[in-house]
């Protein structure tokens, strides 16, 4: 294997098993959503801001790239407000399963705002997501958690989903703007944003909940950017898709032996049709056969 192509691959699985663990730092700090992302912001911003500094990036600021990186962590924020509020409603690995309907949330915001083609393939696997989707909503709370209401979370979820294809699509108009510059504006954005709302409320007490808490800031967002992007820079596109589906698995086993939060055999059928199918599109699977099947279809038409 190239040298580039195994140290990318370790970085992405290195990233994708630390995402998988953002739940259980969520749910075990015991603090209310808003202050666990603040916190999140506030310490990833300091280790953000370190690496910045030290690659010099910080003089590659202008105020179009300011501008679209605050739009992007705005988006990012709320995606994290939701995603973390879902976690306490319809468990870690039903949310997380849901939140990766994210590549389909992209296509269809793609279709509405850049006014992108929506072709048959992508539509087969955006029904297989919504099936999916429909096996684990029909549980009604089978792995909601304690006082949690299940289909709220579902929404939260779908929310979260929403926000982040939207953070993409504004990073998109960003190319060649170095990943760890953007990250860096987005936690800061977060800290201006949330610290009206946190300024009144309690710290957080004990030294469990200020060690996950550091925990989010500097490893799930400082360390895991620069894993992660570290990786995007070496590794095809097929690759980083690929091994991207590590998080989903990590954070299921996670609640698993965390909290004991297990998926009923439905939500497991509709974990995996959610998955399958955002591997499916990512990947480009079917790609060759829908393409013949196109080809056969105009010489008919002919």
């Amino acid at each position: 294997m190239d040298t580039q192509v195994k140290r990318g691959s370790l970085e992405m699985i290195a990233a994708m098993t630390i995402s998988g663990t953002i739940g259980w730092c969520v749910v075990g700090s015991g603090q209310p959503v808003l202050a666990v992302v603040f916190w999140r912001c506030l310490f990833g911003a300091g280790a953000l801001l370190l690496v910045c500094a030290a690659l010099g990036l910080l003089r590659r600021l202008d105020r179009r790239t300011l501008a679209l990186a605050a739009a992007s962590g705005a988006a990012i924020v709320g995606n994290w407000l939701l995603l973390f509020a879902a976690y306490r409603h319809a468990s870690i690995g039903v949310s997380t399963a849901v939140y990766n309907t994210q590549p389909f949330m992209l296509v269809l915001l793609g279709a509405l705002v850049l006014k992108e083609r929506l072709e048959g393939l992508k539509l087969a696997w955006l029904g297989l997501s919504f099936l999916g989707m429909l096996a684990i909503v029909s549980v009604h709370g089978g792995s909601a958690s304690p006082g949690g209401h299940y289909l709220l979370g579902i929404a939260l979820a779908l929310g979260a989903a929403a926000l982040y294809a939207l953070a993409a699509l504004v990073v998109k108009r960003l190319s060649g703007t170095p990943p760890h510059l953007i990250a860096l504006i987005q936690v800061l954005t977060g800290i201006l944003l949330l610290a009206p709302f946190v300024a009144f409320q309690p710290l957080p007490r004990g030294p469990v909940a200020w060690g996950l808490l550091g925990l989010l800031g500097v490893v799930h967002t400082g360390l895991m950017y620069i894993l992660l992007y570290g990786a995007i820079q070496r590794l095809p596109t097929v690759l980083v898709g690929s091994l991207g589906f590590i998080y989903p698995i990590v954070a299921i086993l996670v609640d698993g032996i965390a909290f004991g939060h297990r998926l009923l055999p439905v939500q497991w059928v509709g974990a995996a049709a959610i998955l399958l199918a955002a591997a499916g599109l990512q990947l480009g699977w079917g790609r060759h056969g829908w393409e013949a099947w196109r080809a056969r279809a105009k010489r008919r038409s002919a």
